[in-house]
């Protein structure tokens, strides 16, 4: 009975896994990469001593090994010496592409400081030899007309050739704004051959010496009408004008054609949407966009024909008094006054010179700013 039992009887067994417990470990920290744009003190110290290294270096050589008197060969050697330099003392802490990128970027940095130092040059040196004339009320209320070169400055000033420079200016405004934007318009809004014909033309005439553009109006406008006189004294102040407006009217166009691309699709798909058409939609919708960017245009084309001289010269002539009618007699602009002023052997005039030049810059440079604000304020307003 027993053995009956034993032999009936299931055993059930169960078997339980055991997972040994994980001891914890520290993981391993990756290194961190550097990247290949950031800029560390390590790198700050390479420049400047690279820098200090290559200056000393070639001062030694110029001055006591073997005198030169060559400023702009110390400059070159310096400067060849700095990037020699400065690329050991990089290919010692970076890889290769790390090196390449700080490489360009000290050369790019370089340039561009030479060129802003160059115009700062430029600007402080105008305006500290003008500084005696700028200080006069006179020489912004009166002209020349009666001032002798050894006259002072309290004497004389560049009137004439404020109002003039005014007038000019402002007669072609009136002929490239409308101009200029009805062809950037038809660029956007009509392309084809005849499109593809006037862009290429368009910036071919970017490049366009204002002397050819003075020669230009000077031989059509000026001779079939007998304005010609004797020397460079043609006609007047319109003539001129509408030679500044042939080398203002490309840039116009090109800076226009630029901001109407630059008009969202969408917002005249929406147009187009509601019924409206194409020239409604230029007249109601891309023209009020692109408002901020078609002042800018401007604004760089006013600057470009504020600084012309042989346009004037040719087709206005050189006056000594203030001109208020542009169709008759000489009429001076800004840029020939400093021409003219320049040239005399009087230390006076040519300080009056200067002080004319400085004007123009200040206002040229004003211009420039104007349109870098509004083009900031035109990207702000798309985004």
């Amino acid at each position: 009975m027993s053995a009956t039992l034993t032999a009936t009887t299931t055993t059930t067994t169960t078997t339980t896994t055991v997972v040994p417990p994980v001891e914890p470990t520290t993981a391993a920290v990756p290194e961190a990469r550097r990247s290949v744009h950031a800029i560390v003190r390590e790198d700050v110290f390479a420049l400047v001593g690279s820098l200090i290294a290559a200056v000393a270096a070639t001062a030694v050589v110029f001055v006591w090994l073997a005198p030169f008197n060559n400023p702009v060969g110390f400059v070159f050697c310096a400067y060849a010496l700095f990037l020699v330099l400065y690329r050991l003392t990089l290919s010692q802490d970076h890889d290769r592409p790390a090196v390449r990128d700080r490489m360009v970027g000290a050369v790019v940095s370089s340039l561009a400081l030479v060129l802003f130092g160059t115009m700062a040059n430029v600007v402080f040196y105008t305006l500290w030899n003008g500084r005696l004339a700028l200080g006069h009320l006179n020489f912004y209320t009166q002209d020349i007309h009666l001032t002798a070169p050894r006259d002072p400055l309290t004497k004389g000033g560049i009137e004439h050739a404020i109002i003039g420079t005014l007038i000019e200016i402002g007669i072609a405004l009136a002929i490239t704004v409308p101009l200029g934007v009805l062809t950037a318009v038809m660029l956007n809004e009509l392309p084809g051959r005849v499109s593809r014909l006037v862009r290429t033309i368009t910036e071919a005439a970017t490049a366009l010496p204002s002397i050819v553009a003075g020669l230009f109006i000077y031989a059509t406008l000026l001779v079939p009408f007998g304005h010609r006189t004797s020397g460079l004294l043609p006609a007047g102040g319109l003539a001129a004008a509408i030679a500044i407006s042939v080398m203002m009217l490309p840039i116009i166009i090109r800076a226009s054609d630029v901001v109407l691309r630059l008009t969202p699709g969408s917002l005249k798909e929406a147009s187009f949407a509601l019924g409206a058409g194409q020239w409604a939609t230029v007249w109601r919708v891309t023209l009020p966009t692109a408002r901020s960017g078609l002042t800018t245009a401007v604004i760089l084309g006013t600057a470009r024909g504020l600084g012309e001289t042989s346009p004037v010269l040719l087709c206005a002539g050189l006056a000594r008094n203030t001109n208020y009618n542009p169709m008759k007699d000489p009429m001076t602009s800004l840029p020939l006054a400093v021409f003219s002023m320049v040239r005399s052997s009087e230390p006076g005039m040519i300080q009056r010179g200067y002080g004319a030049a400085s004007v123009l810059l200040v206002v040229v440079l004003a211009l420039f700013t104007t349109a870098r604000l509004l083009a900031r304020r035109n990207r702000s307003l798309s985004s």
